[in-house]
């Protein structure tokens, strides 16, 4: 049975190499890269609103993760991603998915537990009961488990082949109204 424990950000950083460990079995980023993500996803735990869950099997061992924030000007995803889809599809659109928005920064299940229904939960549990209005999140623009899951949660793709500043991978934004549409 996996548990999902709430982890404020004292605990969510005091947790940082296991949920690094995670994020590198569940994404296989360059090597590089990994000392970047764990001071993006300290500095993430300082923002509004944090929260963050931790899968746990029952001998407590963490297999997943997932967390997010109140969104707001002055965080690099938000500006990067609202200037983008204001580009795009104007202000109006920007301000409907972002003025009021929890972002969802990262869902990553270890490969062995993938598939049973750890990341779905994560998700609901992170949307559950939130004020925001909206929740956007960014995902690989690709026919992956990941972004058919979001699809029947209820996200849809805001901006498609997305490519952030100085990087080379697509990704698609996706959002969704809160609360989420329920699943059976």
């Amino acid at each position: 049975m996996i548990e999902l424990r709430r982890a404020d950000p004292a605990d969510f950083t005091a947790s940082l190499d296991t949920v690094i460990d995670i994020y590198t079995e569940a994404m296989r980023p360059p090597y590089d890269q990994l000392s970047g993500r764990q001071s993006i996803m300290r500095n993430h735990s300082t923002y509004p609103a944090f929260t963050c869950l931790l899968a746990q099997t029952t001998d407590g061992t963490t297999i997943g993760f997932g967390y997010g924030f109140h969104g707001m000007p002055g965080q690099w995803w938000h500006d990067v991603v609202r200037r983008a889809l204001k580009d795009r599809e104007g202000a109006a659109a920007a301000d409907a998915w972002f003025e009021n928005a929890l972002e969802i920064a990262e869902i990553h299940v270890r490969p062995d537990y993938q598939g049973k229904g750890v990341g779905r939960r994560l998700v609901q549990s992170l949307c559950e009961g939130r004020p925001e209005r909206s929740a956007v999140m960014s995902t690989h623009d690709q026919p992956t488990a990941a972004r058919h899951l979001y699809r029947r949660l209820g996200f849809t793709d805001l901006i498609s082949g997305f490519v952030f500043p100085g990087g080379y991978e697509h990704y698609a934004i996706v959002g969704s109204a809160l609360p989420l549409r329920p699943l059976p």
